[in-house]
């Protein structure tokens, strides 16, 4: 009987999570006891940064190991290019079964809420994403009618055309959405906080987790998967069972730093009017971040219902777990809600853990990580090649290099790793909401620093961060630091250029010319 041809590798990802709110005080904010075991069963990694902090970008990043500019994915309304190699494409073709449930968002919302993700290398697809519709919602209609308007109530962006005929009826699902908001109270709903208006057992985490693990469940015993199990929460709206509030610690909850750029003459320029800006923090700041934390101990829920679904299916002593998120969650801290283009810490730096057979358990890993190293890692633990770029040509004589990161496989294993980045590149384009490039942040996040590049005239941040680790006092003007911002600023200009390298795949048919 034939063994299996690789291990096992699932993703836990969760959406809009910061590390910050992982660890030091925040850590006795809510119980993670999944969590806390799978951090001594494996790797933590506290320096892991999000290579662009809004959902689509970051995640093409870690379906495809490049950069934001390589992969072509700058923000939220561009879509992935499925002709571009995939690791999940990579697995499935070396025998692999690989399935997607919940959040993919390698396509834009506003394309529809029904997308096709098999072509980027899924075999089994179940999705629900941020809009709240689609095969979740169409399963709460069959199978729970009584609560399908609550759920409709629920419902996000109802500007998505695919709502106003939707499913084989052409039903206006707008409209009923419109008018589930009425019933239920909630005309905000799709932007405060709440909790659920139905069953924890309804709702679109719970959904995720059962397809996930009946997909671990079906799969033939020696046939090695892949499963990319990513939930929504806890994005905004925080939106928790009632049930598990009280298990929030209250008096564990710190409060948020202050909104100190207002005060700031040379303020970045697109800060006052960015996403859920705030120049004072609101009173309520406490409540805000209590359902946050009642977001995150229900995701530690799932995580310990996927770890048994490995267990009883067998998998578990040769599974590589991976626990991240694409970017992080300003939580008001500086008078923010979200992420984006205010790089602050709890924007851009996320969460990592890695365990599996081969990883030295319950320890920790200060190297700088960025999500360009998911994928390499991804494909080591599986023992396949990356993807080849195109070569030909009388010119080109060596094999190019077809990744810019690089597999954190050695750190799992307690190795000495030799040459690795001593600093973080993260960058922004515009949201949606607008083309200025004055909100293009740049920025190189060093062990001591964090310098941000605004350009047209937006401004710059500097912050010594061993000295001001809040990041509240902005040094970029102070003649007194103006070597320190120089040094920067050429360590910014290097990794800006340098994120072409390797040469973006899109389009290329061979490097070097006949």
């Amino acid at each position: 009987m034939s063994e299996q041809v690789g291990p096992d590798i699932v993703f836990f990802m969760v959406d809009q999570l910061s590390m910050k709110w992982l660890e030091g005080r925040c850590a006795d904010a809510v119980p993670t006891p999944n969590l806390d075991r799978l951090r001594q069963a494996g790797v933590t990694f506290h320096s892991a940064f999000t290579s662009n902090p809004l959902c689509c970008p970051a995640r093409a990043t870690l379906a495809t190991g490049l950069t934001t500019r390589q992969h072509g994915v700058l923000q939220n309304g561009y879509e992935l290019n499925p002709g571009i190699p995939t690791f999940m494409r990579s697995l499935q073709a070396a025998g692999w079964r690989t399935g997607a449930f919940g959040k993919v968002h390698l396509r834009s919302h506003y394309h529809g809420v029904h997308p096709d993700y098999t072509e980027y290398g899924y075999d089994v697809v179940h999705n629900t994403e941020d809009p709240r519709c689609g095969e979740w919602i169409d399963w709460v209609r069959e199978h729970h009618p009584e609560h399908f308007e609550a759920a409709l109530s629920c419902a996000w962006s109802t500007e998505i055309p695919e709502l106003r005929r939707y499913g084989p009826d052409g039903e206006d699902l707008r409209a009923r959405i419109v008018e589930a908001r009425k019933k239920y109270g909630a005309s905000d709903r799709p932007h405060g906080n709440f909790t659920l208006p139905y069953p924890e057992e309804v709702s679109q985490t719970a959904w995720i987790t059962a397809r996930a693990v009946e997909f671990i469940r079906s799969t033939p015993a020696r046939t090695p998967l892949h499963a990319h199990v990513s939930y929504v929460q806890p994005h905004s709206p925080f939106c928790p069972p009632a049930e598990l509030i009280p298990l929030v610690r209250e008096e564990h909850i710190p409060p948020p730093v202050e909104p100190e750029w207002a005060d700031d003459p040379r303020q970045p320029s697109c800060f006052a009017a960015s996403e859920g800006v705030r120049k004072e923090t609101p009173a309520d700041w406490r409540e805000y971040r209590r359902f946050y934390f009642a977001d995150v101990a229900h995701l530690d829920a799932q995580l310990g219902k996927v770890v048994e679904a490995l267990q009883q299916a067998g998998r578990w002593e040769n599974t590589f777990l991976l626990f991240l998120a694409d970017h992080g969650e300003l939580l008001l801290d500086h008078g923010f809600t979200g992420k984006g283009e205010r790089h602050y810490d709890a924007s851009i730096r996320v969460p990592l853990v890695i365990a599996g057979p081969g990883i030295v358990g319950g320890t920790s890993c200060d190297a700088f990580v960025q999500l360009e190293d998911i994928a390499p890692t991804v494909l080591e633990m599986a023992r396949l090649p990356a993807p080849a770029l195109p070569v030909g040509g009388v010119f080109q004589t060596v094999e190019p290099e077809a990744l810019p990161g690089r597999s954190l496989m050695g750190f799992c294993r307690g190795d000495e790793v030799a040459g690795w980045r001593d600093a973080a590149y993260i960058e922004s384009y515009n949201n949606l909401r607008t083309n200025d490039p004055r909100e293009w942040a740049r920025t190189v996040r060093s062990r001591h620093w964090r310098y941000t590049y605004y350009p047209a005239g937006g401004g710059e941040q500097l912050f010594c961060l061993t000295e001001d680790p809040d990041e509240t006092r902005n040094l970029a003007h102070d003649p007194d630091f103006a070597e320190v911002r120089g040094g920067l600023r050429d360590c910014l200009l290097e990794a800006v250029i340098l994120q072409d390298h390797p040469h973006p795949p899109r389009s290329l048919f061979q490097l070097g010319v006949h």
